[in-house]
């Protein structure tokens, strides 16, 4: 995604507006072991809500992890 730097005498830049990623390992009870996955901030507290399984069984359903 892109935008504009204003700048205070409202001269505008061109800029890029990254995702906020982190590198997590999580544990999965089911297969005993650990993953590392590539995640975003809001990711993370989608993680935290609905726990790794079901996050996992979403991505996987959509192409986006391989198990």
């Amino acid at each position: 995604m892109s935008g504009n730097n204003v700048s205070h005498s409202h001269a505008k830049t061109r800029r890029k507006f990254y995702p906020n990623l982190q590198v997590k390992k999580f544990f999965i009870p089911e297969e005993n072991k650990w993953v590392t996955l590539k995640v975003s901030a809001s990711a993370l507290r989608t993680i935290n809500k609905n726990g790794i399984s079901a996050v996992l069984k979403e991505a996987t359903a959509k192409g986006f992890y391989k198990a």
